[in-house]
């Protein structure tokens, strides 16, 4: 039997630990694992998600930036079945745990304090991973999947969406976790389509940062550097539109004309 000891709290890596039966074996059913299964797991705390799992796998790598946790993991029954990276995924080379240029299937339970700075992180790996399934607070997960002319739409949004599939599965009760969040989470699927190429990627994630640092400014004034008015309207763009009524397509356009 797994001994089990109520874990010590680092607000610090905003650790909110999953111990629900039934959500963890509904995002297992949702993952559907196969033995051969590369899985990557951020943040595996106590082994919560991680144990189960490995009922379904040969082996699993996770990544634990609090070094505690990863010694009651390296510690545990299924030991030889984990390969521990204690780091912060922030910092984490995914390249490093590729073999055989298999596919990673990543999962997690991304820290709400971190958790955009990380799906960011993530995305810049996009072209490794087979598909994500993450836990994330329920505003995020709006954030990621809305569409135009919607507050919740923005850089995050348009990130994704240009490069990924992505589907809001369901939303997790604050009950599921130990010390309850004040918010609602989500779990998300991700799955890559990987039909931009890198330079196309760079320019877009620049123009992002750009518009939407001057969110309330007509598309024409945040993309001077960029493009004239003529050139704006020629793809079909209205210049006195604001970053957030444009579409992704929008997006993608006018990257691939800055890349020509």
């Amino acid at each position: 039997m797994q001994k089990k000891t109520k874990p010590v709290i680092r607000k610090r890596f905003g650790q909110n630990f999953l111990h629900d039966k039934n959500i963890i074996q509904k995002i297992i059913r949702s993952i559907n694992p196969k033995i051969d299964d590369h899985l990557l797991e951020i943040g595996p705390g106590q082994g919560a998600l991680t144990f189960p799992l490995l009922e379904h796998l040969k082996k699993i790598d996770v990544i634990e930036i609090d070094k505690d946790l990863s010694s009651r993991l390296q510690e545990s029954n299924h030991s030889n079945n984990i390969n521990i990276h204690c780091m912060d995924a922030l910092s984490f080379d995914f390249k490093s745990v590729v073999k055989d240029n298999k596919k990673i299937r990543l999962i997690g339970n991304l820290p709400y304090n971190i958790s955009t700075p990380l799906i960011f992180h993530i995305l810049k790996s996009n072209s490794l991973f087979e598909d994500l399934h993450i836990m994330v607070q329920k505003e995020v997960a709006d954030r990621m999947i809305s569409g135009e002319n919607k507050k919740t739409y923005g850089r995050l949004s348009i990130a994704i969406q240009a490069r990924c599939n992505i589907k809001k599965l369901f939303n997790i009760s604050p009950n599921a976790f130990f010390p309850k969040p004040k918010v609602i989470s989500s779990l998300v699927r991700i799955t890559p389509n990987n039909n931009l190429d890198e330079k196309i990627l760079d320019s877009l994630d620049d123009i992002l940062k750009t518009v939407f640092s001057k969110r309330r400014k007509k598309i024409s004034n945040g993309l001077k550097d960029y493009f004239s008015k003529e050139e704006i309207k020629a793809m079909g763009i209205d210049c006195e539109n604001r970053p957030e009524n444009l579409t992704v397509k929008d997006y993608i356009k006018l990257s691939n004309k800055r890349c020509v």
